[in-house]
């Protein structure tokens, strides 16, 4: 079973780069989606063969996840059942018969780390969801986490410590949630490797290779012997995000 993860930086203009062909090509079971920026009814996308499941923002134009799924859940679930996480359109769970799939929009800590103290109250309560998740079946969780975990997950480790998505805070947060029962499925296959998912707009840092592993595919315990293949497709634009992939047997 085949699933990709992209964050494609504003759907709308994504879908003017090719979105539904790549999503086609692509062929996956479950294409998920993060930072939309869009409203309910901003976009008619029909993908044939997909049924789609979209969590909005109450902010206009900010945030947004979706999931384009061949596979009907049991059940969708928007958001985490926390009222003051739940109003950015973060989160999409579906319930299929052997796992839960999370697509998720991780906030940003932004710049001069004025969202920090937030981002660690979500990051509390979005893992105490997933381990409740997990308490009954096997969960993968993907999309946008909004950090780099080690050194080799960013080009220039040490002139960014302390930014956004690599403070010891945010990178602890992660630890934490793989302690919780929690595998990084592209790194448990590829140990050692440097590789990217997202390049800053500014100078040319997608072409000179300076970029962040921020997007990721993790998979709880009950999961993680049935990991079969993780890929980052960076030979794919359309966004300042490139998609991720994992395959479970």
């Amino acid at each position: 079973m085949k699933f990709i993860s992209w964050n494609v930086n504003g759907l709308r203009a994504c879908v003017g780069k090719g979105f539904a062909d790549i999503v086609k090509d692509m062929d996956a079971d479950f294409f998920c989606v993060q930072e939309t920026k869009m409203q309910e009814g901003q976009l008619d996308l029909t993908i044939p063969g997909y049924t789609s499941y979209w969590n909005y923002a109450q902010k206009k134009g900010y945030s947004g996840t979706a999931i384009f799924s061949k596979h009907t859940p049991l059940s969708v679930t928007y958001g985490i059942g926390v009222g003051e996480h739940d109003t950015e359109g973060r989160v999409i769970t579906l319930e299929m018969p052997d796992f839960y799939l999370v697509c998720v929009y991780v906030p940003n800590s932004q710049d001069g780390l004025k969202r920090l103290d937030y981002r660690m109250l979500w990051e509390d309560a979005f893992r105490s969801y997933l381990c409740t998740l997990a308490a009954g079946k096997g969960v993968i969780v993907c999309g946008d986490l909004n950090v780099a975990h080690e050194d080799i997950d960013l080009k220039n480790p040490a002139a960014n410590h302390n930014n956004a998505g690599f403070t010891d805070q945010e990178r602890g947060k992660f630890r934490e949630l793989l302690q919780a029962g929690f595998t990084d499925s592209w790194r448990s296959l590829n140990p050692g490797v440097a590789k990217y998912s997202w390049w800053s707009y500014r100078f040319q840092a997608r072409a000179k290779g300076i970029g962040w592993r921020i997007d990721y595919f993790l998979v709880s315990d009950a999961l993680k012997d049935r990991i079969a293949g993780a890929e980052i497709h960076d030979q794919i634009t359309g966004s300042d995000h490139c998609p991720v992939e994992l395959t479970i047997c």
